[in-house]
């Protein structure tokens, strides 16, 4: 079988979301499954890194596919042109676009539908190609996956596809990410936080991540406690944001550590290292970064109303996004109670193994197998 695949967000150094995703299940894929032939398609040179196996053909599809425009000329001018060359059985889009254009069968990732629910977070011009075309998406893919049930139900409410064609596959955490010793951490500390403890936020600095009432939440946090703890934020920076502006206004600035963009393995080891996570995303499919802290023996503090219920269960604190003194009670109430601190990385631990990118694996190879009608 001829699999063809949309590796767009595979990036040197900015795998983040979709990137993560792709990165994590198709290189058990294509290894587990030597007897079939795996087409990797870029918008832009690749980095020989991603071409995991023997049985993977890198392909550039010029021009970069980064806005509106040119993901219409991408998806279904140049990739038809392709998939008809190599001949595919299956095209797999794992960042939830279809091709229009092409009679070979598609099985699409679509990881949740924030830009219906939180368009103001999302740039206009993206959210009216999403809006105008995620219904035929939808409609033209023979197999759908998504990451939870969250995303599986807002899926069918908002577009009425059926539930038998839409496969739940999770995502999970990197086995990289593990416990530290006390002296690890400490040391991590003295590195970074001027050897205090620390909340950390995990991801991209955009508007739907909700950084801005995470600062409130800290503020409020801070005023009350009297406390030398520190907020470190380890994530890239949008461009176009003010983010920097708005933080360098901030009140207790000194008191937030901005990493920017940190390589795997030493966030693995400020993950680890923190008192707590923060995630205070306004909407998530899934949310990966309340799985590594669980998996690094840390508790998640984090969003009501997404699928960080579903997916965090009794091993996490939940507050309203929108309101920041919710947060910041939150932040205090963990911080106050250690007895209840460790419960709830007690219960994370036996949570996080519901969840590996093995499972995530088998389950998309699944729905990929769907889409063909055949177990090959």
């Amino acid at each position: 079988m001829i699999i063809a695949v949309n590796t767009r967000f595979l990036i040197k150094d900015k795998l983040e979301g979709y990137g993560y995703f792709v990165h994590e299940t198709f290189r058990r894929i294509t290894e587990q499954h030597p007897e079939h032939q795996f087409y990797f398609l870029f918008d832009r040179p690749y980095d020989q890194s991603f071409v995991f196996s023997k049985n993977v053909i890198p392909i550039v599809v010029p021009p970069q596919a980064r806005h509106p425009l040119l993901w219409k000329f991408w998806f279904d001018v140049k990739l038809p042109l392709v998939l008809r060359k190599i001949k595919a059985d299956v095209f797999v889009s794992p960042d939830g676009f279809a091709t229009l254009t092409t009679k070979v069968p598609q099985c699409i990732v679509v990881h949740d539908l924030g830009f219906l629910h939180h368009s103001e977070t999302y740039k206009k011009s993206h959210v009216l190609f999403y809006k105008q075309y995620t219904r035929s998406f939808l409609r033209k893919a023979k197999a759908v996956a998504t990451v939870s049930q969250f995303s599986k139900k807002d899926i069918i409410k908002n577009y009425k596809t059926p539930a038998d064609k839409i496969n739940v596959v999770y995502s999970a955490a990197k086995d990289i990410f593990r416990p530290l010793t006390t002296d690890e951490k400490q040391a991590i500390k003295d590195q970074y936080t001027e050897g205090k403890e620390y909340f950390i936020y995990v991801g991209a600095i955009q508007p739907r991540k909700n950084i801005i009432n995470l600062l409130k939440g800290f503020s409020f946090f801070k005023k009350r406690q009297k406390s030398n703890m520190k907020l470190v934020l380890a994530g890239r920076v949008w461009k176009g944001d003010n983010f920097l502006e708005q933080l360098n206004a901030y009140k207790y600035k000194n008191d937030v550590v901005l990493m920017d963009y940190v390589e795997e393995s030493l966030l693995t080891q400020l993950v680890s290292s923190a008192y707590a996570l923060v995630y205070p995303s306004l909407f998530e499919g899934f949310g990966v970064p309340p799985l590594e802290a669980m998996k690094c023996g840390i508790p998640p503090i984090t969003s009501r109303g997404t699928a960080m219920e579903e997916i965090c269960g009794n091993a996490a604190l939940y507050f309203d996004p929108t309101i920041a003194d919710d947060i910041g009670k939150k932040l205090m109430l963990l911080y106050k109670d250690e007895t209840l601190r460790n419960k709830l990385i007690e219960n994370g631990k036996s949570i996080v193994t519901q969840y590996s990118w093995q499972r995530t694996a088998d389950l998309l190879w699944e729905s990929i197998l769907q889409c063909v009608d055949k177990h090959t």
